[in-house]
């Protein structure tokens, strides 16, 4: 149960949207330009930060809700996500993702854990200024978010259709379009 009165039968962050529009646009606007919009790294990689971050961070909705989104951008290997949650170090992704994930790892843990062979692990795999940047950007307002949902109790589903249909949506969409769940879900 929510520890506030939140609309009921909406999940996660969504009803904490509805309670709060004025933070709601700009938290849209900050995932909108971490995880969609053009950037150094693809969809999938930024939604596998994300996922991987929420789950370090137990939060189900959004390690659900992100690994729907990056398994939706993953095609041909929706797997990936799964082997990436277990061990980053032994899935089928590039070093320099390994590299970035470890740092994703150390921000969740606290910014002063990023060490100096984090950072030159990472630019040895071919990661860029940029990327490192966006790594940890991502890793530290995923920490904000899930603290958001999970703080305030908000209801996760466990249909993982649901999940599947929000992953579609925000794939395409971004985050910036109304959600598609416009209805309460059954509790």
């Amino acid at each position: 149960m929510p520890h506030i009165t939140l609309p009921e039968g909406f999940p996660g962050i969504r009803s904490l949207m509805m309670y709060s529009p004025e933070t709601a646009l700009p938290l849209n606007q900050l995932a909108q330009a971490l995880l969609h919009n053009p950037s150094s790294l693809s969809p999938a990689e930024r939604e596998l930060i994300a996922t991987y971050v929420s789950r370090l961070n137990e939060c189900k909705y959004c390690a659900t809700t992100h690994g729907a989104i990056a398994r939706h951008h993953l095609k041909d290997q929706p797997e990936l996500v799964e082997q990436v949650l277990n061990d980053p170090e032994m899935a089928p992704i590039s070093n320099q993702l390994k590299a970035l994930l470890r740092i994703a790892a150390q921000v969740q843990q606290s910014g002063k854990k990023v060490t100096e062979a984090d950072i030159a692990r990472a630019r040895e795999a071919g990661a860029s200024d940029q990327k490192i940047h966006d790594a940890v950007l991502i890793a530290a307002a995923f920490c904000m978010y899930n603290r958001y949902v999970d703080g305030l109790a908000t209801w996760a589903p466990d249909d993982p259709a649901l999940y599947a249909r929000i992953g579609k949506q925000r794939a395409e969409e971004g985050y910036l379009t109304p959600s598609f769940l416009v209805e309460p879900l059954p509790s």
